[in-house]
């Protein structure tokens, strides 16, 4: 599949696209609104940060009790339910007085339910779409989060200087329910992908078995480390720059739409497979330069070039896909989402306190130096890898055997 018109006849790749779009336009409005409400009563680059990421550190630990469900849960009632919970979570956050470590706990308690959203989302697009469509198509769906970040950034930096941040809180809840319905209404019902109740012993037997293969512990690492520190930089766009985030997020979203595109679309597969490396070292570079305090505008420009380079997830989506079994295809992708949002957490919270003891521009700055160290070497390991011989009638990094079902 190498169009977008095919892509966009299969049966119920579309109202997947709008239910995910609601929850993502939630996302951002909310996301910012909170963000800068933080700021205002606390002052604090790290606590805003914090309350921006803050649910994706929190997914790490969801990640580790629920993930199984990921393939043994229906897909539609799951999805319908995580946006459900996430606006009345945000309905909660626009309540005017509440204290800023019940803010924190509301975020904690997104965190944790969010853990389930990636893993069902990849799984249910891997379900929808035939092999040959999945990058193209997985492609779209970043875009898709591109645009979606774009104008939610754009717009609600504009909202936020009509209106409170509360009330954008209450606009993201609504956008949550939205996508809810369209989730219902949109999507067949389907059966879990995997038999056996989820639980703990089921989720941490099938993430051991994923971890086990070292090819697919450096993809996992080249998508979750490089990809969680330059978002450390990104989430200081409000202490950097207060009355311009909305205005750097949106750029960022820009560049991302840019790169998924043209990977997804227009770079053929034998080239794709080598960008992984250039793509994360691009992903950081610009960042080098904050240190020098650009203004708005070089600052949205870097901003901009850089986020071409969040396409490498794609290129590593798809290497992780060709060494994962069908029936672990949701955990697997459920492991790399959760992965990726705690490093982006991690990474927001690290960024935090090297402002708070530096300077915003200093700590984006050391964080992209970073994130093209951790790129680098990474880079060198696999290079090793390749270099081993594999063993006789195996595939290096395909699981030996089935995960066990309870």
């Amino acid at each position: 599949m190498r169009s977008y018109r095919a892509l966009f006849r299969t049966p119920e790749f579309t109202p997947f696209l709008l239910s995910f779009a609601a929850f993502a336009a939630a996302q951002t409005i909310g996301g910012l609104a909170l963000g800068m409400l933080v700021f205002r009563a606390t002052g604090s680059p790290l606590l805003s940060a914090v309350s921006m990421f803050g649910p994706q550190l929190a997914q790490l630990l969801g990640a580790t009790f629920l993930l199984s469900g990921a393939d043994r849960l229906p897909p539609r009632a799951i999805l319908s339910g995580l946006a459900l919970a996430f606006a009345a979570g945000t309905a909660v956050l626009a309540l005017p007085g509440l204290p800023v470590w019940a803010v924190f706990a509301v975020v904690l308690l997104q965190g944790l339910v969010a853990s389930l959203g990636g893993g069902v989302r990849g799984g249910l697009l891997n379900e929808i779409l035939p092999k040959d469509g999945y990058v193209l198509g997985r492609s779209v769906f970043n875009m898709l989060w591109g645009l979606v970040q774009m104008a939610g950034f754009a717009t609600g930096g504009a909202l936020l200087a009509l209106l409170s941040p509360r009330t954008c809180l209450l606009l993201a809840a609504a956008l949550y329910v939205l996508s809810a319905l369209v989730t219902r209404l949109g999507l067949t019902a389907r059966p879990p992908r995997s038999l056996g109740r989820p639980s703990l012993s089921a989720t941490w037997r099938t993430n051991a078995l994923l971890w086990s293969s070292r090819p697919r512990r450096l993809t996992y690492l080249g998508l979750w480390v490089p990809n969680g520190l330059v978002v450390g930089s990104d989430s200081l766009y409000v202490p950097y720059a207060p009355q311009a985030a909305g205005t750097l997020y949106a750029c960022g979203a820009l560049g991302m739409f840019v790169g998924d595109m043209a990977v997804g679309r227009l770079v053929p597969p034998a080239v794709r497979l080598r960008l992984a490396t250039p793509l994360r070292l691009l992903l950081a570079a610009p960042y080098l330069f904050f240190v020098l305090r650009p203004g708005v505008a070089l600052s949205a420009v870097a901003a901009t070039v850089a986020s071409v380079g969040f396409a490498a997830s794609l290129v590593l989506q798809e290497r992780l896909m060709s060494l994962t079994p069908d029936d672990l295809a949701g955990q697997a992708l459920g492991l790399h989402a959760t992965g990726m949002a705690a490093l982006q957490g991690v990474g927001a919270a690290l960024a935090g306190t090297l402002a708070q003891l530096t300077a915003p521009a200093t700590a984006m700055t050391l964080m992209a130096a970073g994130s093209i160290t951790v790129t680098l070497t990474l880079a060198a390991l696999g290079r090793h890898e390749e270099r081993q011989p594999a063993v006789p009638g195996t595939h290096p990094g395909v699981l030996s055997e089935p995960a066990a079902t309870d």
